[in-house]
């Protein structure tokens, strides 16, 4: 069990990211059909804005708390944890998901953090006191 590194770090982001915009398609559907097939646009409807959010908050939030997981990092053998090796508690996901966004606003200085922390945490896991752990799958195991 090692905290994990940048790269695998992002593929998990990648993979994410790509369940997030679907998910996101999908709750546009019925904003769609109320505007009577027309598109909704998202700067002038605040409650689509806030769904949006609420959904994306949703999904993170929820694996964290469920599992530790989301599928993007089931898929790249990551965990998230305290720092006392146990699944975050909806306070410190919560935490966790507004300091990563804060972690992203500085060009995503606040990811780029782990090159230099000496235990390769970036500061929304300072902040939340979590951090993600890589699991090597047994053939990935070296003797």
């Amino acid at each position: 069990m090692q905290n994990t590194g940048l790269l695998r770090r992002l593929a998990a982001i990648l993979y994410d990211a790509l369940l997030v915009i679907a998910l996101l398609f999908l709750v546009t559907i019925p904003f769609i059909a109320a505007r009577g097939g027309e598109p909704v646009e998202i700067g002038e409807n605040l409650f689509y804005r806030v769904v949006l959010a609420l959904v994306v908050y949703a999904f993170f939030v929820g694996f964290w708390t469920r599992s530790g997981r989301t599928l993007g990092m089931q898929s790249w053998g990551l965990q998230l944890q305290t720092n006392d090796d146990t699944i975050p508690s909806f306070g410190q996901a919560s935490i966790r998901f507004v300091a990563a966004l804060l972690s992203w606003a500085p060009a995503g200085l606040g990811f780029l953090w782990q090159l230099w922390d000496k235990d390769k945490l970036t500061w929304h896991d300072r902040i939340s006191g979590t951090r993600l752990v890589y699991y090597p799958k047994a053939k990935d195991k070296k003797p």
